[in-house]
């Protein structure tokens, strides 16, 4: 049973009375003000893009909505870091930048050319680390090797797509691998100095909100640092467009989603930090679920629903 609320110590993270650790307060703490993220486009594709696992990348994916770097012209990581920087400063005001090497698998390449695209934001003084997206089956010893060095010197944060702990989920998404590469690479990133983030999708088709708790608590027990939860959406110019389009696919509404992401957020132990809880798209790309265009409202839904129950992050394990 939960002792009650003044027999427990209330994280840094609470004080301001939200429920779970967002990423902005963490990065905060951790920097001592304000750090947003500059997506960079380093021109990665995936191996099951270019063939060597499958073809056609993700059921899911078009990198033009989900990264801001891949709707411009292609420009070299140095201007896309400086044009980031200004539209960023313009929005917040001054601040310092983690570089985001965001679509595609950004580990996917050989080691020389890896270290010259990461060494370019890090000769900036206002950049403070960086974040590299990828996948558990393209993170060989040496990169980790490298990534552990970078890691002495600047913040490195590895992001995991792991989506699912159920081959069925990865086989549907055309994902290339089953969860066995995301526990291998898990054990290989364990030690090093560099942390790791874990990304994954609720309300996959097929999925029952038990499975979508063991994927949580496996995310947890593979020692995720950091955790992006987001709901299945579908974008322009992929097969799931075309499924949700056909009824062959149902994408979650709102009033599953939000209780659903509460009874997890429950869960996730309260040093573990929450970088996002929905997906989002531009609206000319997105083509549902709809409530994915209106982020305060979930937002406050959720913390409405947290609110109800009397409950935070960690509310059942901590």
């Amino acid at each position: 049973m939960q002792p009650p609320e003044s027999q427990l110590e209330i994280p840094f993270w609470r004080r301001d009375g939200f429920p779970y650790f967002r990423q902005s307060v963490f990065l905060r703490q951790r920097f001592g003000g304000r750090v947003q993220k500059v997506s960079l486009d380093g021109g990665f594709t995936c191996p099951n893009v270019d063939g060597t696992v499958a073809k056609g990348g993700c059921t899911f994916c078009d990198n033009r909505s989900f990264s801001p770097s891949r709707r411009l012209k292609l420009r070299s990581v140095a201007d896309q870091l400086a044009h980031g920087k200004q539209k960023v400063s313009e929005r917040y005001g001054p601040c310092r930048f983690l570089a985001y090497f965001q679509p595609a698998t950004n580990t996917y390449a050989a080691l020389e050319k890896l270290q010259s695209l990461y060494e370019i934001p890090l000769a900036d003084p206002e950049v403070v680390g960086l974040i590299i997206g990828t996948r558990p089956d393209c993170v060989p010893d040496d990169v980790l090797d490298y990534l552990d060095q970078l890691a002495e010197r600047t913040y490195v944060c590895v992001e995991f797509g792991m989506q699912s702990m159920h081959n069925e989920s990865l086989d549907w998404m055309n994902r290339g691998h089953h969860h066995d590469a995301m526990v291998e690479a898990m054990q290989r990133c364990r030690g090093r100095k560099f942390e790791v983030a874990i990304h994954l999708i609720l309300g996959l088709p097929g999925e029952t909100h038990s499975m979508m708790h063991q994927s949580l608590d496996e995310a947890i027990q593979l020692g995720a640092q950091t955790l992006k939860l987001h709901n299945l959406y579908a974008v322009e110019r992929t097969r799931l467009a075309d499924q949700v389009r056909s009824g062959q696919v149902q994408l979650m509404e709102l009033e599953e989603y939000v209780p659903l992401l509460v009874d997890l957020l429950e869960r996730v132990p309260g040093r573990v930090v929450i970088e996002r809880i929905s997906g989002e798209a531009p609206s000319r790309f997105l083509v549902g679920p709809a409530w994915c265009r209106d982020k305060p409202n979930l937002q406050q839904k959720v913390l409405d629903e947290f609110q109800r129950r009397g409950s935070y992050q960690g509310f059942r394990v901590d």
